[in-house]
């Protein structure tokens, strides 16, 4: 009985070995036709080292000085690694870990992200597409930085984004902020009256997009919004809050169409805010301020507004008034 038991545990070890090893392989294989197949497409797709190890239960990939750069976008991204976790019995659940500081190019601008912890839980469909179905990722110590002179920063930020069950391209996206700081926070002049640090800043929204999120929205191109369905967006800081609800639906030119509410609390001081960071035109500004002072005016509360914003035909109204362009939703 004994030597019967030594035999089955000994099958089995070989098993479970020849397993790991099989997926080894395949993992390796895979990972070498995405980077050709990135080459051939005139992508810059290097690294200095790859390893996977973590025989028996794991496949820890670890790659070194990693640089892709997509010709279509004229987007690089240069980090010195990056990882991929992953239960060899449930390889399509992924913990993908970022360096503490990396850099992602644009033809516009340069961005530098630093971090103390950055890391992101993926579960994909078991399909070859590796269709996504939900994603959290989780960034702590956070500071961005541009080439162009601004930044911006969070003690944390947490992104969710979930499969809807209605839809093979609908998903559900949560964010939740502590601590967040965005450009303008660093380019207010002396003397404001504003905290640093919003108190809040979250939202909760439902995107449908064009296509499922899958490995082609790295291969080929990103998936594009055709309808957003805001829940709620809502942003306080120091006195100031703005909140935001409604639907709009997206064209394959990216305008949209739909109304989203906003609630303005102490919106004259929003408005000065925008005019001392000098990243609003000025003209957009004047128009948007008398309009909001005659609905103001109009509501009989000069503190707070609901102002709904009405996109058609590529303009934004508030009420019957043209204020600025509709703007453009395109993930690039």
């Amino acid at each position: 009985m004994m030597n019967c038991l030594v035999v089955l545990i000994a099958v089995l070890a070989a098993a479970w070995s020849g397993y790991w090893l099989a997926g080894h392989w395949g993992l390796t294989k895979g990972f070498d036709i995405w980077f050709e197949d990135r080459r051939a497409e005139g992508w810059v797709a290097e690294y200095d080292d790859r390893a996977t190890r973590g025989f028996p239960n794991r496949f820890d990939t670890t790659f070194t000085n990693l640089t892709l750069a997509d010709p279509g976008t004229s987007v690089a991204w240069d980090a010195p690694f990056f990882q991929l976790f992953a239960l060899s019995y449930r390889p399509t659940h992924v913990i993908a870990v970022w360096p503490h500081a990396q850099t992602l190019s644009t033809p516009s601008e340069k961005l530098t992200l630093n971090s103390t912890d950055m890391r992101a839980s993926l579960v994909l469909r078991p399909d070859t597409a590796l269709t996504l179905e939900r994603t959290n990722v989780v960034i702590e110590g956070l500071t961005l930085s541009s080439s162009r002179d601004w930044q911006m920063s969070a003690t944390a930020l947490n992104l969710a984004m979930h499969a809807q069950p209605d839809g093979d391209a609908t998903y559900r996206l949560a964010l939740q902020t502590q601590d967040f700081a965005p450009p303008v926070a660093y380019a207010l002049p002396s003397g404001t009256n504003l905290p640093r640090n919003f108190s809040a800043l979250r939202a909760d929204v439902t995107v449908t997009f064009d296509r499922a999120w899958d490995r082609t929205a790295i291969e080929d191109s990103r998936p594009q919004p055709v309808e957003i369905d805001l829940a709620l967006a809502e942003a306080k800081w120091g006195d100031l809050e703005l909140n935001a609800a409604g639907k709009v639906s997206v064209d394959s030119l990216g305008y949209p169409t739909g109304t989203i509410t906003i609630r303005a609390v102490n919106w004259r001081e929003i408005i000065a805010v925008a005019r001392a960071s000098g990243q609003v035109s000025p003209a957009i500004l004047d128009t948007v301020e008398g309009a909001l002072d005659l609905a103001s005016q109009l509501a009989g509360n000069s503190n707070q507004l609901d102002i709904p914003l009405t996109f058609k035909n590529g303009a934004t109204r508030l009420g019957p008034v043209p204020i600025a362009p509709a703007p453009i939703i395109r993930l690039h």
